[in-house]
């Protein structure tokens, strides 16, 4: 359990800040990135959250919100020999987190017509801010890779953050009427 009695510390006056393990690395680095982007993604799911009115999609999206603090944990704590076993110390991510949201995606995705074209981010205001939500996510996806290049990632965090975007695209789909308010891409319409 999580316990802040304190919000400051001090410790990170030097550039560092401090890992699930205790060690420390530079805030600068792409593991602080990752965990940092993988939060801007979450803030960015809480603020759709707030102009979703259906409450099974408000649920799901706070139980992502639930899932992001636990790869943001699991980002957090270095597996030098590639261990991603969770246990009562360690929190990970497990794929069964990522095939629910490939679960969601499959009912979502039921009611929608085939795209026939790609579609801009917009639409209703809650669809819009999922959009934002999805391309914030994409962007944490670009920065766990980025940790990845520099020490081992779990293949369980991975895939869940790969995953999650694709389920705000659809969400976002969802959220337009099913898809007919979607905005459409006409490619070349203005030159």
């Amino acid at each position: 359990m999580v316990k802040l009695n304190k919000i400051y510390t001090r410790t990170g006056d030097d550039g560092t800040t401090g890992l699930v393990d205790g060690s420390r690395c530079p805030k600068h680095s792409a593991r602080i990135a990752a965990i940092g982007t993988v939060d801007e993604a979450n803030s960015s799911i809480g603020h759709a959250i707030a102009a979703i009115t259906d409450e099974t999609h408000r649920a799901a999206l706070t139980r992502v919100q639930n899932d992001l603090f636990d790869l943001g944990a699991d980002l957090a704590t270095p597996a030098e020999d590639g261990d991603f076993a969770p246990s009562e110390m360690v929190l990970r991510v497990v794929l069964s987190q990522a095939e629910w949201i490939e679960q969601q995606i499959d009912a979502l995705n039921e009611n929608l017509e085939p795209l026939t074209s790609f579609v801009l981010p917009g639409g209703s205001e809650a669809a819009a801010r999922v959009h934002v939500a999805r391309a914030v996510t994409r962007n944490a996806e670009r920065a766990v890779t980025a940790m990845a290049t520099e020490t081992p990632v779990n293949p369980a965090a991975s895939a869940y953050i790969n995953r999650l975007s694709d389920l705000l695209f659809v969400l976002a789909r969802v959220l337009n009427d099913n898809g007919a308010s979607d905005v459409k891409w006409v490619p070349g319409a203005n030159r």
